[in-house]
C-alpha cells in the first residue's frame, strides 16, 4: 500500500515543477523588461512560433523534444528543465517542513523565488527590485499568520540585514574606491529578512558570503586567464542558497548557536 504521505510528496513536485514553467518565464522576462503576463502564451525566443500545450508540459516535454524547438529546431537551453526540477524539489522540501498548510505556499514561494533571482543575478549581473520589494512585502503578510515570528521579527530582520550589507558596501567603496556590492544586494536582505529575521539574516549574509568566498577562489586558482572580471561574481545566488538553507533548518542552525 503507497504511504499517503509520499502521495503528497508527488503531488508537492508537480506541482512545484509547473510553478517551475511559470519561473522560467519570470527568469526571461524580467530582467529583459518585458512583462510575464503578455503575452500569456509562451513561445519560442528563436522562430517566436506559440508552444502548444503538450510540449509545455514541465520537464516531460523537454526530454521529449530532446532540448528543441518543434518548429525550428532551436536548442532550448539546459536552464528551463534544471529550474522546473530545482522548483519540483522546493516544493518538496516546503511540504517536508510545513506539511497541509499556509506556511506552505510562504515558504515555497521565499524558495521560488531564490531560483529566480539566482538564475537573474547569474546572468544579468542584477536583482531586480520588483523583485525585491515584492518579496518584502510577502515576508511582512506572512508574519502576521507565523506563531514563531512576529512582524517587528520581520521588520527587524529586513533592517538588520540590509544595514549590514549597505555598511559593508560603503566602506568597501570608500576605500578600496571601487563597488564591491550592489544596492540590489543590499535591497535583498530586505526581503530574505523579513522571512529569517535577525539571526538568519546574519547567517545569511555570513553563510552566503562564505561560500561566494570558496567559489571564487576556486575559479580564481584554476583559471589561466588574466582577466580580473572572470573573478567577479554575483552575490545574490550565494546569499539565496544561505537564506534556503535558514528558513529550511533555522531553528536547528539557531539551537546549535545558542546552545553550544
Amino acid at each position: 500500500m503507497i504511504n499517503g504521505n509520499f502521495i503528497f510528496l508527488i503531488f508537492a513536485f508537480v506541482f512545484g515543477s509547473i510553478i517551475g514553467s511559470f519561473l522560467n518565464v519570470l527568469i526571461y522576462r524580467l530582467p529583459r523588461g518585458k512583462t510575464p503576463w503578455k503575452p500569456i502564451y509562451s513561445f519560442c525566443p528563436s522562430c517566436k512560433n506559440t508552444i502548444k500545450w503538450y510540449d509545455n508540459i514541465p520537464i516531460l516535454s523537454y526530454i521529449l523534444l530532446k532540448g528543441r524547438c518543434r518548429f525550428c529546431g532551436y536548442k532550448i537551453p539546459l536552464q528551463y528543465l534544471i529550474v522546473e526540477i530545482l522548483s519540483g524539489f522546493a516544493s518538496v522540501l516546503a511540504f517536508l517542513k510545513t506539511g497541509i498548510s499556509i506556511d506552505y505556499f510562504f515558504v515555497f514561494f521565499f524558495l521560488a523565488s531564490m531560483i529566480v533571482v539566482s538564475f537573474i543575478d547569474f546572468e544579468f549581473k542584477i536583482i531586480l527590485d520588483k523583485v525585491n520589494y515584492t518579496g518584502f512585502g510577502v515576508g511582512i503578510i506572512y508574519a502576521f499568520f507565523r506563531k514563531d515570528f512576529t512582524v517587528f521579527d520581520a521588520f527587524l530582520g529586513a533592517v538588520l540585514g540590509a544595514g549590514i550589507l549597505y555598511t559593508i558596501a560603503y566602506l568597501y567603496k570608500k576605500y578600496k574606491k571601487i563597488e564591491g556590492l550592489g544596492l540590489g544586494d543590499v535591497k535583498f536582505l530586505l526581503f530574505v529578512g523579513s522571512f529569517v529575521g535577525w539571526f538568519g539574516a546574519i547567517f545569511t549574509i555570513f553563510m552566503g558570503s562564505l561560500l561566494g568566498t570558496v567559489v571564487a577562489l576556486a575559479g580564481a586558482l584554476s583559471s589561466d586567464v588574466e582577466n580580473k572580471a572572470r573573478y567577479e561574481i554575483p552575490f545574490g545566488p550565494y546569499l539565496a542558497i544561505a537564506g534556503s538553507i535558514y528558513i529550511l533548518i533555522g531553528e536547528k542552525i539557531k539551537y546549535w548557536y545558542f546552545h553550544i
